[in-house]
């Protein structure tokens, strides 16, 4: 792909986030809150104004321009990725027209999608590190199938978990490609390393309409999207790239996914509540607390919690870079990059009672 081909691509992308002028003024002249976030009750709120929840549509848009420019032009086809992204983009646009669904329902659709999506894009995982899983996935297709279908799960309702500050999810995202691209392009496997670029060119656009002031919001679908494309990012370099730790992709994955899983049991076994149900004692929204406690600024302190989380990711992440390809080094950093989470809840979570 070359740079006049490059700059098209992101001018087209720009024009798709131009959108949101459109979905300004149907809102204004209907009198209508579709695709207008303005829920000011819910627990993972925290905006004091009406905002569009457009971000999704923006970055689904310009990832089937991209989709369609690499298949008509560059006879590259990535069709797993436009499959599972479209899919559960809609899935999650559908709560973004305000067409609510029972989260126990909304999960079963996810698990349907994924063993469909999974089974027919022919997705699987070599090795994970561990011997005995490694032996599981090789002999059980039906283990296989659960244990992908598991590790979808908890990305892409990572995602939508800690979506609700302005930047967080979009620079977390931004963080992830940037990585996986660097390895595929270092790997020699341009075809992914071009598109994993181009799609950090729409993250980065996004965020201009984000970060810090919000604009738009991703909503649903865009946070869906975004935690679908990490998942199948992460799978196919992972791929393509088997001379690297299984462990290194969980420790990229780490907050994505301990922070589904850390709040599925403190809300069954602390709190005595469903781990379907929101609550506010997420590890961002204690920080936000903090935050908010020391400056009294709403503002500030949303687009803060952003910077802060992903400034200490980034800062733990980059070590794990210089021994990629040691499974064992990359085992026992995930294991303390897990205990820095749970240490770093328990000192917030002591601040903030």
């Amino acid at each position: 792909m070359d740079s006049n081909n490059l700059i098209f691509l992101i001018v087209l992308t720009i024009l798709c986030f131009s959108l949101n002028k459109f979905f300004i003024f149907f809102s204004k002249k209907s009198n209508s809150n579709l695709l207008v976030d303005d829920q000011f009750s819910k627990p993972q709120a925290f905006h004091e104004l009406p905002v569009l929840v457009t971000g999704g549509i923006g970055i689904f848009l310009s990832i089937f321009i991209v989709y369609s420019y690499l298949f008509l032009f560059q006879n590259i086809i990535y069709f797993e990725y436009i499959s599972i992204c479209t899919l559960f983009f809609f899935l999650g646009f559908m709560d973004d027209l305000k067409i609510n669904l029972r989260p126990k329902l909304r999960l079963i659709l996810m698990i349907i999608l994924l063993i469909f999506l999974i089974k027919y894009n022919n997705f699987y995982i070599e090795k994970t590190g561990i011997k005995f899983l490694n032996d599981l996935l090789q002999y059980s297709d039906i283990f296989s199938l659960i244990f992908i279908v598991t590790c979808f799960l908890f990305i892409i309702n990572g995602a939508n978990l800690i979506d609700g500050y302005n930047g967080l999810l979009g620079l977390h995202t931004l963080i992830i490609i940037l990585n996986l691209f660097i390895i595929n392009y270092l790997n020699k496997n341009l075809d992914i390393a071009y598109f994993l670029l181009c799609f950090s060119f729409i993250l980065i656009i996004f965020l201009k309409f984000n970060f810090p002031s919000a604009k738009i919001f991703l909503g649903d679908g865009g946070s869906y999207l975004l935690g679908a494309f990490i998942s199948i990012s992460v799978i196919q370099t992972s791929i393509a790239n088997p001379s690297i730790s299984p462990f290194y992709f969980c420790i990229l994955l780490f907050y994505l996914f301990f922070e589904v899983f850390f709040s599925f049991f403190r809300k069954l076994f602390v709190n005595k509540i469903s781990p379907l149900i929101p609550d506010k004692k997420h590890l961002h929204m204690l920080i936000y607390k903090f935050l908010y406690n020391s400056n009294k600024s709403k503002f500030k302190s949303n687009y803060y919690v952003s910077i802060v989380i992903n400034f200490i990711y980034l800062i733990l992440i980059i070590p794990s870079i210089l021994f990629m390809e040691d499974g064992l080094l990359c085992k026992y950093y995930s294991m303390i990059l897990i205990s820095v989470y749970l240490f770093s809840y328990k000192i917030i979570h002591e601040k903030t009672k």
